[in-house]
This record gives C-alpha cells, structure tokens and sequence, in this order.
C-alpha cells in the first residue's frame, strides 16, 4: 500500500470514478463535486489518498485557510473502502495531513465526525486530537 498526494496532474477518469465510489461509502447522499474542480491552484486542499494494487482505497482532505485566530487546517471526507477497515489505512492518510500541516506550519487542525463512528473517534482521539467544547452549526445553501 502506498500513501500519496493527489495532484491535478494525477488527475483522470479512472482516478475520478474511484474516488467517486469510495466516498459513496462515506456519504452516499451527499452530491459529489469532481476532482478537477477541486484540485485547482485557487483552493487550497490536500488530498492524501492511499493506493492499493492499483486502485485507490482511502482518501483525506486537508483544507488550509487563513483566518484572524490563525493558519489553520480542516480535515474532511476521510474515507476507507469499507473492505480494508481495521489495517490502519485511515491512520496513515492522517498522519499523512499532519505531517504536511507541521510543515506548512499551521496553528491548529480541525475536524468533525459524526457520534456513532467510534472507531474514528477512537483513531483521532489515539492521534492526539482533543474533543473540542463547542458545537458545530450548519445551513445548507
């Protein structure tokens, strides 16, 4: 299994169509937006992926951004084919997103996950994240 960084340059149909049906594991409602308008010089994601005979099996996002509070990072849409659970993929895309956010020197990660994925509760929590006190809203538009 290989770990990586996906870039435009990597980008084509079969990645497209892979990925695509990975995050259908994660959020099978969810409208998807293509790679292609995703990995663009104007927004600024990391997606660490991990590759296993030939066919990508997990992904991560990392959002940079800057705000008044500071150089921060969002981790969204981890997802790991639902077949290789448990291997320790997820770990490594995350640490994967850390070590480039150590490097780009980011104050803070964050991230949410829904209550009734414990093991990725469990995985964040092992990795070092600390349950924020807050709430998250949202508004769909």
């Amino acid at each position: 299994m290989k770990i990586d960084v996906l870039s435009s340059e990597d980008m084509n149909s079969t990645i497209q169509d892979e990925v695509v049906k990975l995050f259908k594991q994660l959020s099978p409602d969810k409208k998807q937006i293509e790679l292609k308008d995703i990995l663009t010089d104007k927004n600024p994601i990391i997606i660490a992926y991990c590759r296993d005979q030939d066919k990508i099996v997990g992904i991560a996002s990392l959002c940079i951004y800057k705000v008044i509070s500071g150089y921060k990072g969002w981790i969204e849409d981890v997802v790991v084919d639902s077949n290789l659970r448990g291997k320790g993929i997820g770990r490594k895309l995350i640490e994967k997103l850390l070590e480039i956010g150590e490097a780009k020197k980011l104050s803070e990660i964050l991230l949410f996950t829904e209550d009734h994925r414990k093991p990725a509760i469990n995985l964040y929590k092992n990795l070092g994240f600390i349950e924020k006190n807050s709430q998250i809203y949202n508004l769909k538009l």
